[in-house]
């Protein structure tokens, strides 16, 4: 009997290179961006609606989600001029000039909106400037926040890494459910009760997204599925899955009768939100250190039928 074949490189090195990228930067800064742009949807929401309450923590949820955004990222380039060479030029097919143009697109008025809940930072000569440019800069920074939320993970589905190229059509979807689940619970948590009631079927809205397209993303992929379901990310993802539904139930049946269960389920949320981030960053790595899951995916699509 031939042996079963095993899957080495050259000198035993991995096929396809390990992203460069750090985990705590780059992980970071997919939950940070997501929870940024689901919280400028919020607060527009409630500044239309009138719910200053809502309106406030989620506008200072954004801009605190920014600015962590903003030290990710140039913290993982190095050099901070980088951030601003990105801006030289506008490449449409690159998903990381795209998402540097959003970014600084989002972060401007989104930085107006949250300095109008904090005017004691504003001279008193801009105060009434400020104010009357807080709602059409909410407004503006929500209208790019969907891209905001979801081109980082065209970003990661655009490289080699085989878990995560294979994954182009489930990852916007799984990365826009975090977000708004994950945005719903940091609302849930710093907004008394009374204003959360359509944070509450945002936060199921979000949740139901990400756990359907985390769940499709996991089975339809096969073999490049398997870093999202083994070892230590495969109890990662169930771990978020987990708290994702529970914190999920917690906000549609008891966040609107209990501050502490609105509490408990937005803690939930907004950690799972965490954990899916970084195990889909560590799932990507894991699948750059085995080269069966370059190889074997590739001897099967070109495989006669």
């Amino acid at each position: 009997m031939v042996p079963r074949a095993t899957f080495s490189s050259y000198y035993g090195r991995p096929i396809v290179k390990r992203p460069v990228w750090s985990r705590r930067d780059i992980a970071g800064y997919l939950f940070t961006g997501g929870l940024a742009a689901g919280s400028s949807l919020i607060a527009a929401g409630a500044d239309v609606s009138g719910r200053p309450a809502l309106r406030r923590s989620a506008r200072l949820t954004a801009l605190a989600a920014t600015a962590a955004s903003g030290a990710a990222l140039v913290h993982d380039l190095g050099v901070p001029s980088r951030f601003h060479h990105m801006l030289r030029v506008a490449k449409p097919t690159s998903p990381m000039s795209v998402g540097s143009w959003l970014l600084s697109a989002f972060a401007a008025p989104m930085g107006v909106a949250a300095l109008s809940e904090v005017s004691v930072l504003v001279p008193r000569p801009l105060r009434p400037v400020v104010d009357r440019a807080a709602r059409p800069s909410g407004l503006a920074a929500a209208a790019v926040g969907s891209g905001v939320a979801t081109y980082t993970a065209v970003l990661l589905a655009d490289t080699a890494v085989p878990s995560w190229h294979s994954a182009y059509p489930e990852l916007p979807f799984v990365f826009a459910g975090s977000a708004l689940s994950a945005s719903a619970g940091a609302a849930l948590l710093g907004t008394p009760t009374a204003e959360t009631a359509s944070v509450r079927r945002l936060a199921l809205l979000g949740s139901a997204l990400e756990l359907a397209a985390s769940q499709r993303l996991e089975h339809r992929l096969g073999l490049e599925g398997e870093p999202y379901r083994e070892g230590k990310v495969g109890v990662q993802m169930k771990a978020a899955k987990a708290m994702t539904a529970v914190g999920a139930a917690g906000a549609v049946l008891g966040a609107g009768r209990s501050r502490a269960v609105a509490a408990v389920s937005g803690g939930l949320l907004v950690a799972a939100s965490v954990l899916t981030r970084f195990a889909i960053f560590d799932a990507g790595v894991a699948s750059t250190e085995d080269p069966k899951y370059v190889v074997l995916p590739q001897k099967q699509r070109t495989a006669p039928n």
